[in-house]
């Protein structure tokens, strides 16, 4: 008998009859939890690498260009891309297993990244378990549809992503605890934060533990008839939502990831700030804004797509887009830390709504066979534009305003959220002109 997790190349899945799940069950609660714990643990990775900056900046003497190809290139365009090829095993495979393989590769790479001697070894390091970050990406967003029942998919899309934004957060509050702490316990001559990396590496082993009793959930037909494994097929189909999608959301990236990744290194240059200072502020700021944003945005589409139905999402988008724009103007204006730690947290908490419901969107535009792999390319795409956001903040810092790192922040994310705020407001159009259909 044909494994249930199969799906085949040449003829279409047989697949349940529902949509979704009629109820939650326990091992769906308990996967759903693991798979937001190690997307946490990755997110902790990334805030302890941006605290790091400086320190790493002094290690192997490199420039702000550099610093943004570490944080955009390395960080999202070659993880995305290379990603890719492993979201077809999505779709085909066990995704249980998937996951575990997923979990010790990741465990490993950052086990020799950061032990890496050079910097070229260190952008490889760095990279690959990016690779593995981004990979993980389809996975989860293709077994969360079947974990949960179709009315709490926006519910479990935004809980996942409340896990890891907790994360995130950790990992940029306690940071400077974790480095100091790895450097305390940890007998090797090497630089602190190359032992803060290997202590978040350790915590993958637990993990990997835990992940032992996930459950492999089966595979539902989805919202969209179709069972075409075809993506060619699935984008001449429906090319000009796709378009929009990810206009919309691709932009707002530029804009997230030019603030995010840099911003504690920002702050510290402009405002001499001390940088465990800064980290322990942008760890609340996380939390609180996640904490805050993903039940706003789950509320907002309840109430607006009673009204709109699909459009209720792409209206989110843009409404958070137009009202960063002038919070933005405002961040370089100001010139005083705590001024600026709230002007930030009001920044990340409007496109943490703007950003919050893109995965569900593009759920609900794609078939189930192709699921994985139209994430992975989805995640490819938008790291394009992602990996902008740093490296021309970089650029700009080190080539036109001698490296005053804020101000070219602002440069960067004032007119891609102008294009974000477009893309959304022709997407709405798109849909209601569809009968809100995508």
């Amino acid at each position: 008998m044909q494994c249930p997790w199969k799906v085949s190349l040449n003829k279409p899945l047989v697949l349940p009859t529902a949509i979704a799940p009629d109820k939650w069950t326990l091992g769906s609660l308990y996967t759903l939890f693991v798979l937001g714990l190690t997307g946490g643990l990755q997110m902790s990775d990334l805030g302890v690498q941006s605290l790091s900056l400086s320190v790493i900046q002094v290690t192997f003497d490199i420039g702000d260009t550099a610093v943004g190809a570490i944080q955009g290139v390395a960080g999202f365009l070659l993880g995305s891309f290379f990603a890719i090829p492993l979201s077809r095993l999505v779709d085909k495979y066990s995704r249980k297993r998937i996951l575990l393989s997923f979990l010790f590769a990741s465990t490993t790479m950052m086990i020799l990244s950061a032990l890496a001697p050079n910097f070229t070894l260190f952008f490889i390091g760095r990279a690959s378990v990016a690779v593995i970050e981004f990979a993980m990406v389809p996975l989860v967003y293709s077994m969360i549809p079947d974990l949960s029942p179709e009315k709490d998919r926006v519910f479990a899309n935004l809980g996942f992503a409340a896990i890891m934004a907790a994360g995130a957060s950790g990992g940029f509050y306690f940071g400077g605890a974790i480095i100091s702490f790895a450097d305390l316990i940890i007998p090797l001559d090497v630089e602190a934060w190359r032992k803060g990396f290997l202590l978040l590496a350790l915590c993958g082993i637990p993990l990997f533990a835990i992940a032992l009793l996930t459950s492999e959930p089966p595979r539902y037909r989805g919202l969209v008839e179709q069972s075409s494994d075809s993506i060619v097929a699935f984008i001449q189909q429906r090319w000009k939502s796709v378009v929009l999608f990810l206009g919309g959301a691709g932009f707002l990236l530029i804009a997230i990831q030019a603030l995010n990744q840099l911003i504690a290194l920002a702050l510290e240059r402009r405002f001499d700030a001390d940088i465990v200072t800064v980290g322990q502020a942008m760890g609340v700021i996380l939390l609180v804004v996640s904490g805050g944003s993903i039940p706003i945005a789950g509320l907002l589409d309840k109430l607006l797509s009673q009204r709109v139905s699909y459009a209720s999402r792409p209206i989110i988008m843009m409404i958070g887009a137009v009202l960063s724009i002038p919070i933005c103007v405002l961040l370089n204006a100001v010139n005083q830390l705590d001024y600026a730690l709230v002007t930030i947290g009001t920044f990340l908490f409007l496109t943490a709504v703007a950003n919050a419901l893109v995965p569900t969107m593009l759920q609900d535009i794609v078939p189930h066979p192709i699921r994985g792999r139209c994430f992975a390319i989805w995640s490819f795409l938008v790291s394009l534009f992602s990996s902008v956001g740093p490296l021309l903040s970089g650029i700009v810092s080190d080539e036109f305003l001698n490296k005053d790192l804020l101000g070219a922040i602002t440069l960067i994310t004032i007119p891609t959220l102008a294009l974000s705020a477009f893309f959304s407001v022709k997407l709405t159009l798109h849909l209601k002109a569809h009968n809100y259909r995508p």
